[in-house]
């Protein structure tokens, strides 16, 4: 996997991406030195109540992306419902209301072509469960700009659509149960 000192992670998910994320994110620490950013598919005409939901059992800091916000470590943020979550190359967020991509806003791939673009081989990026192809294609770009592409295990999610589409679409990534993906993401806070 990458040698290059660690950046950020950004994680995509869909179809079961809460319990999956339930999973995930409670399991770093409150001093975790990346910032973590997630877009999680939610209907448009949804008060998105992710932050309050992952805040009250997480140790990290929890909010929603506002625009032009920098990206600060120890912090999950959630793209907000019905905008594009972005990474622009100063590690500033950008939320855009541009076209649906892949029957969704926000994006996977928007996210993580974008931070891709910005973190380089220091971005780890996660795809869960899901039950569209939506990452696949951003999940190729964090592996060909040399960071760490991790799926998790299509057998045992909840949905597997968007494991298997992100599994064909990058064949450099590391597939692993939930566990393992929790473990390798303990495993930055040491790389830092």
């Amino acid at each position: 996997m990458s040698s290059s000192s660690p950046r950020a992670v950004v994680i995509g998910a869909s179809a079961g991406g809460v319990q999956a994320l339930l999973a995930l994110l409670p399991e770093l620490a409150a001093d975790f030195p990346l910032p973590v950013l997630v877009v999680l598919h939610v209907p448009a005409d949804r008060s998105n109540v992710l932050a309050p939901l992952f805040e009250a059992r997480c140790s990290l800091a929890v909010k929603e992306a506002e625009d032009k916000e920098a990206a600060r470590p120890g912090v999950v943020y959630f793209a907000p419902s019905d905008y594009h979550l972005l990474v622009e190359a100063d590690g500033h967020l950008a939320l855009s209301s541009d076209e649906v991509v892949n029957y969704s806003r926000p994006s996977i791939d928007v996210l993580f072509e974008s931070a891709a673009d910005a973190y380089g081989a220091g971005l780890t990026a996660v795809i869960l469960t899901g039950a569209n192809d939506d990452g696949a294609r951003g999940l190729q770009a964090v592996a060909a700009a040399g960071g760490v592409a991790l799926i998790e295990e299509p057998a045992t999610a909840y949905a597997r659509m968007m494991p298997e589409a992100a599994q064909r679409a990058c064949a450099s990534a590391v597939v692993m149960p939930l566990a393992g993906i929790a473990e390798h993401l303990k495993g930055l806070e040491k790389n830092d």
